[in-house]
């Protein structure tokens, strides 16, 4: 299997990119078994993190141009631009996905993330880096545009302009020293020790309820998407009375108060 899907705890669902040898490059199996993996995803209600992360020592090296599908394909300038772009854009849907997924998204990138592997990463909601990962841009140096899979949008959001454009227009490897020290990973660990530290961070996103994670995930990515910050308090102002409607908010308060975990009705 391309994905392989395991609840490793509970609530707590893990996507892991299954092609080691080719460094978990995207396939066009990859991408439509992602894809549909993702949709299901979307409306399991006890699933309450998803977890992403490849097989072997690669995170994802990208779109494997030489493998893509099973049928012998031209050159792109010889291929019908139609045809292209129904390609590009069933590759270009997984950051999307990824993006409006209900559930927060932990990237464990356990190694090289480039091209189409960046975006991935990217489009999750925290990334937690082993010291053996890598990332590139990658496009560019294939010969395409670094702008791809909405990367252009979500790169100097995450570590600003400046470093974005220097990223994006040179194509070079960062270490994962370097993307610690950018903002662009929250966490860097071991890699034996990967897998534990975004199982504990999961375990921190599910002691609050169910519907506040779905609503601040929400909230946040809205709010960096409008350009008006009294629009962004007046939804946020929208949030607050949604989920102070909600059982599980009266149970967080009262764990919160009676310093006991919370039980929540919401799975």
């Amino acid at each position: 299997m391309p994905v392989e899907i395991d609840r490793p705890r509970e609530g707590v669902v893990q996507l892991t990119l299954n092609r080691p040898d080719q460094l978990n490059a995207l396939d066009a199996d990859t991408v439509a078994k992602l894809t549909a993996v993702l949709a299901d995803i979307g409306t399991d209600s006890t699933c309450r993190v998803v977890i992403l992360t490849g097989a072997g020592r690669g995170f994802c090296a990208g779109l494997d141009l030489n493998h893509y599908d099973d049928e012998p394909h031209p050159p792109a300038r010889q291929r019908h631009p139609i045809d292209g772009l129904t390609r590009q854009r069933q590759i270009a849907h997984l950051a999307v996905a990824l993006h409006q997924l209900p559930q927060p998204v932990i990237a464990a990138i356990n190694g090289p993330a480039a091209g189409g592997g960046l975006a991935l990463a990217l489009a999750s909601d925290i990334r937690m880096a082993s010291t053996s990962a890598l990332f590139a841009v990658g496009f560019i140096r294939a010969g395409f545009s670094a702008c791809d899979i909405g990367l252009s949008w979500l790169l100097p959001r995450i570590v600003g302009t400046g470093r974005a454009h220097e990223l994006m227009l040179t194509g070079r490897r960062c270490s994962a020293e370097e993307a610690y020290r950018i903002g662009l990973v929250t966490h860097l660990v071991d890699p034996g020790e990967l897998l534990e530290a975004a199982y504990a961070e999961a375990a921190e996103i599910m002691l609050n309820p169910p519907f506040s994670v779905e609503m601040t995930k929400q909230g946040m990515w809205a709010s960096v998407e409008n350009p008006s910050f009294v629009n962004a308090v007046e939804f946020e102002n929208r949030q607050q009375i949604l989920t102070a409607l909600t059982e599980d908010r009266d149970e967080a308060t009262r764990a919160f108060l009676e310093k006991r975990p919370p039980v929540y009705q919401r799975h």
